[in-house]
């Protein structure tokens, strides 16, 4: 195999690499946050009014607090909040769990696209080598 082609299979193969990375951290990143959004639509179903809970202050400080109501403040982006019931909340938590699962899913076909690319690469190149050692051989 020429010098030329193999550092272009090595590029390849680095680029491809680098890619399985990126997704499998985003992937990573996913499965984390659909966790943590499970536990907290889960979570919800406890809040009720008068009910003591610890509140976060910052840093790994909490403090007692006593619900007064069951109204939620929920941020929607941009240091922008709004007023939210707790089925309302659920809402939009499930809302976020779908479109993650979604996002999920097409990182999943792309790492698959990738996989596939892989192997197809490597069959091309194992054919090459299969027909350059048959060519020396006549």
């Amino acid at each position: 195999m020429e010098k030329n082609a193999e550092q272009e299979l090595n590029f390849k193969f680095q680029m491809l690499e680098q890619q399985i990375m990126a997704i499998q951290q985003q992937l990573q990143a996913i499965e984390q946050t659909l966790l943590d959004m499970t536990s907290l639509n889960l979570g919800l179903d406890e809040i009720k009014k008068d009910k003591e809970i610890l509140s976060p202050v910052g840093a790994g400080i909490f403090a007692k607090a006593k619900l007064i109501s069951e109204e939620l403040i929920v941020a929607i982006g941009e240091k922008n909040y709004i007023k939210k019931s707790i089925p309302e909340t659920k809402k939009l938590i499930q809302e976020q769990i779908m479109k993650l699962e979604r996002v999920k899913g097409s990182l999943e076909g792309e790492f698959e696209k990738i996989n596939e690319e892989i192997t197809r690469t490597m069959i091309e190149h194992q054919g090459k080598i299969t027909n350059n050692s048959n060519i020396q051989k006549n």
